[in-house]
């Protein structure tokens, strides 16, 4: 399923020829709000906050084989899909992993260049990874996403994701320390 402002791109599996395009993608955002954490005794609380002046991030480069998941010779278990624009090059990607034992689909990464966002794109991925997930027998989707992605954590939201958890150390060492990592998901049906 695709919304109706996904029609000038052709979403499908990630081909080895598509790596260099999808390394050189911009994930960077730029937010005027954060999502405060505030631990509490039964859990944790959230409050989106203004920022000012606006807050850009860019993501470091990551350690893994950006070749994971465009062939057919790896895990069977791992799937990139992309979004291809007008232009012939991929605009966003989505690499999703299954793991049969808690019949998870994790989305481990997800980016849609900043000139295609607002689009659907994210969303028409997010429906591949679905997709796959009830392929493989998924019972959730699940995804990881820094407390101050307010728009990804608003868009995840509206695409039916909820908190599940949180974690107050992942990044500690990083360079992103300070930041928090939310846990998200939803039913895969």
């Amino acid at each position: 399923m695709t919304t109706a402002d996904t029609g000038d791109y052709e979403f499908r599996a990630a081909r080895p020829e598509d790596a260099e395009a999808i390394e050189a993608l911009d994930g960077s955002f730029t937010t005027d709000t954060v999502f405060h954490v505030t631990v509490t005794e039964d859990g944790f609380a959230l409050r989106e906050i203004p920022v000012d002046p606006p807050l850009h991030k860019v993501f470091p480069a990551d350690d893994t084989d950006s070749e994971n998941g465009l062939t057919g010779d790896e895990d069977p278990n791992i799937r990139t899909f992309v979004a291809v624009g007008a232009d012939g090059c991929p605009a966003a990607f989505a690499t999703v992993t299954y793991a049969p034992w808690n019949r998870r689909l994790t989305i481990a990464n997800l980016e849609v260049a900043p000139a295609h966002r607002g689009r659907g794109v994210g969303r028409a991925l997010v429906d591949h990874a679905a997709g796959f997930a009830r392929e493989r027998g998924a019972g959730h989707i699940w995804l990881e996403v820094t407390n101050i992605n307010a728009p990804a954590i608003r868009a995840y939201r509206r695409m039916g994701f909820t908190l599940c958890g949180l974690d107050m150390a992942l990044y500690d060492g990083t360079p992103s320390a300070g930041e928090r990592a939310l846990y998200m998901s939803m039913p895969c049906l």
